[in-house]
């Protein structure tokens, strides 16, 4: 394989190097020698085209290479030599292109190999002895400590175990396995140390089986096809009968060989490789790197999208999704108390309460005398205040729930969030929801993919039904397929693949094996290389879903530039053969002409390069749209609030209630309104000029009309209250102004950001 490489590399050098010296050696007038230059760098091509299509003739195939080959001998034979050496060069180039894939079959495991467990900790007597993984068997007493990989498959001996399951399930937040309960061979201990008893040896372990999978699904993959082999197979018997039809007519062979120099099958040779190439370099720059001119092929016959939830259509991870307090508790508080007393642990679920506390603006604390209860939470003190923050039972031991822990629990459930219980001094103060959340683009993305042609989309996910649909429902996905271990997303893969071409879009290794089976697998791998990655045939370099829908268009623009070269250049050339044929053309004349069609359909090609029409040229500054969505993320914090205040007049009546309403009056005048103005005095105008259709910019203002209608209902509100005190006819209609300016305040600017991103370059 090696010298088979070399020796493409090799043919390319002569074959360029011959060329550029006869065209020096030409302009310096010696034409002799220029002619005698450029042959000898063909010949080195013919004799390795010609040892190449023994060998696929003996092996049943014959394609465009048998074309390429009479073109360059008949060159050769009429003393076009120039012409046989561009040929040659494109010929050898083209070959080259097609290889630059090659060579990523001996690195796809490399992420997998690299991240399985070498050793084991096996449990003898009090000490615990360092064994190769493979020396463990059924049965072995095995300590895990933190932030190890699981080794084998087995269960918990003793305690419990914090275990984060993503690279197997794609789940984010960590679960909780007690005794007796069994853990899987390539989760990580996410918290305390822990043993286990295996339950079986490593090569019949879950991770080894991923690793196997993938290696199966990627060597029975189909090699690809070059499309312009199914095209030859008619040229070239077409073109010798013609060149004998001249030779019939006329009794002169001169004629004959003019046929064959304008069949020089350079549209067959060059549209199909410079058009993909073209197509992978345009994917490139909108950071989608196609792994090759055979994926992207693939990729414009796809009818079928598969999509992982998490990390893929969800952000991956825990995000705050909202904060829940008892009366008279203040939710930036709360935050910030949490948020610094889990600076103390090391749980994925702390550094996201971390992250999201300082993300609030609130001054994080160190805290002190900190105890920690292993899979429940933590206490400690913060600021001379005794805060306690964990499950449940760590803060409502007797289990009875008030009012407001009960509706943070049903949120909760409803949204599958994963709930931090917060006391403070001794008393229940709140619950922070954690949640992982859909991506902002993925709206975008799924319409992007149906514009382009998708006639189906479906979520395949290890997590849990309830989080699966809320997804599937959130983005009208036809399907969706939930509880899947990778063996089912392989099975789930195949079975789409019996109806038509099928995405599987991934980032985990759990989804190494359906990426490596599917016709054509995306990973997404803006945060790094992984198994996923080097199981894809395309992998998104950004951190931008909608990029799918992108290199959807891309390959089927390519392919259809592709296939318009080939018809209009082999068009062109049957024309020129014809010509040749009855004697208007003379073999110089002849490849003068197709070398005319050659350029031509070289610059046709070449058009895959370019974006293609469907925007008016012009788009939006990246500074604008970062200003634009900056501003959107400051209206969320405003959002949050008017949220919090609407679910406290559940519990809140007389003037507190009212301090509250006009609190919320206050910040829709000082911060929606103000920003709806704004959006049509400045932003609008911008974007119309932008935007080739400004129709759904009208729909934008329509939605502005009726946010500044409900803030004047509110403001109206507020302007009568008077000296008695308020009924709760006036408190409930507050409340549903508020909760209704929320909500589509919220909608309306995740549509704005949908045209922001539109109107905006990568």
């Amino acid at each position: 394989m090696i010298s088979e490489r070399l020796l493409k590399r090799a043919l390319v050098a002569i074959a360029l190097a011959g060329l550029s010296a006869g065209l020096l050696v030409w302009a310096a007038g010696r034409h002799d020698i220029a002619l005698w230059i450029w042959g000898a760098g063909t010949v080195p091509v013919v004799v390795a085209l010609a040892t190449g299509i023994i060998k696929d003739f003996l092996a049943g195939r014959v394609g465009v290479d048998a074309v390429a080959l009479l073109s360059m001998s008949a060159a050769l034979a009429l003393g076009e030599t120039l012409a046989g050496a561009v040929v040659a060069l494109m010929y050898a180039g083209g070959n080259l292109l097609e290889d630059f894939a090659v060579g990523r079959a001996e690195r796809e495991l490399a992420g997998l190999v690299d991240r399985a467990p070498r050793t084991a900790h096996r449990r003898q007597g009090e000490d615990a002895i360092d064994v190769p993984v493979d020396a463990v068997a059924v049965g072995d007493r095995l300590v895990v400590r933190a932030g190890e990989v699981v080794p084998v498959d087995g269960a918990v001996a003793v305690g419990s175990a914090t275990l984060d399951e993503a690279a197997l399930t794609g789940e984010p937040i960590p679960v909780q396995r007690g005794p007796g309960e069994p853990v899987r061979s390539g989760t990580v201990n996410a918290g305390e140390t822990f043993e286990m008893v295996a339950r079986a040896t490593a090569g019949a372990s879950t991770y080894a089986g991923i690793v196997r999978m993938v290696t199966a699904a990627q060597t029975a993959k189909a090699p690809f096809v070059r499309m312009a082999d199914r095209y030859a197979l008619a040229f070239l018997p077409f073109a010798m009968a013609v060149a004998a039809f001249a030779w019939w007519l006329s009794g002169d062979k001169v004629r004959a060989l003019a046929v064959l120099v304008a069949a020089t099958p350079c549209p067959l040779i060059l549209a199909a490789p410079v058009a993909f190439i073209s197509g992978v370099s345009r994917a490139a720059s909108r950071g989608v790197l196609v792994k090759g001119g055979g994926p992207l092929e693939r990729l414009a016959r796809i009818r079928t999208v598969m999509f992982d939830k998490t990390g893929t259509l969800t952000v991956g991870g825990a995000r705050l999704i909202a904060v829940e307090v008892a009366p008279g508790q203040d939710a930036v508080e709360l935050l910030r108390l949490a948020g610094s007393l889990e600076q103390a642990s090391h749980h994925v679920v702390a550094t996201a309460l971390v992250e999201a506390a300082r993300a609030r603006g609130g001054g994080l604390e160190m805290p002190a005398a900190v105890r920690e209860w292993a899979g429940s939470g933590l206490e400690g003190t913060v600021g001379g205040r005794l805060v306690r923050a964990g499950a449940r039972d760590l803060v409502f031991p007797a289990g009875d729930l008030p009012d407001w822990a009960r509706r943070a629990a049903r949120r909760a459930s409803w949204r599958s969030a994963l709930s931090v219980y917060v006391a403070v001094d001794g008393r229940p103060a709140g619950a922070i929801l954690l949640a992982d959340e859909l991506k902002t683009e993925a709206p975008h993305a799924i319409r992007a993919l149906r514009d382009a042609g998708v006639a189906r989309i479906v979520m395949v996910t290890g997590d849990r039904a309830e989080a699966a649909e809320t997804i599937g429902a959130a983005l009208d996905i036809d399907q969706v397929l939930a509880d899947r271990v990778p063996a089912d997303k392989l099975d789930a893969v195949k079975t789409e693949q019996r109806l038509a071409g099928t995405i599987m879009v991934g980032d985990g290794i759990n989804d190494a094996p359906a990426l490596a089976a599917a016709d054509v697998g995306i990973a997404m791998g803006a945060r790094g290389a992984s198994a996923s990655s080097e199981a894809a045939d395309v992998v998104i370099l950004v951190d931008r879903l909608d990029r799918v829908g992108e290199a959807v268009a891309i390959a089927r623009r390519t392919r259809r530039i592709a296939l318009e070269s080939i018809g209009v250049g082999m068009s062109l050339s049957i024309v020129a053969m014809l010509a040749a044929a009855f004697g208007w053309l003379t073999p110089v004349a002849g490849a003068l002409v197709q070398e005319g069609i050659d350029l031509a359909v070289i610059l046709n090609a070449l058009r895959a390069l370019t974006p293609g029409r469907g925007r008016n040229g012009r788009s939006l500054a990246t500074v604008a749209r970062d200003d634009l969505s900056r501003g959107h993320a400051a209206l969320g914090t405003v959002l949050d609030r008017l949220r919090a205040i609407a679910d406290r007049l559940d519990e809140t009546e007389g003037a507190p209630a009212l301090d509250l309403i006009r609190e919320a009056n206050d910040l829709v005048a000082r911060h929606v309104v103000a920003h709806e103005k704004d959006d049509e005095a400045r932003v609008y105008p911008m974007l119309r000029k932008l935007l080739a259709d400004g129709h759904g910019l009208s729909a934008m203002s329509r939605a502005h009309r009726e946010i500044m209608h409900l803030a004047r209902l509110l403001d109206r509100l507020v302007a009568g209250i008077g000296p008695d005190p308020a009924d709760r006819w006036l408190l409930r209609d507050a409340q549903r102004a508020i909760e209704a300016i929320e909500s589509l305040v919220r909608i309306h600017s995740a549509q704005e950001d949908d045209i922001y991103d539109h109107a905006a370059p990568t």
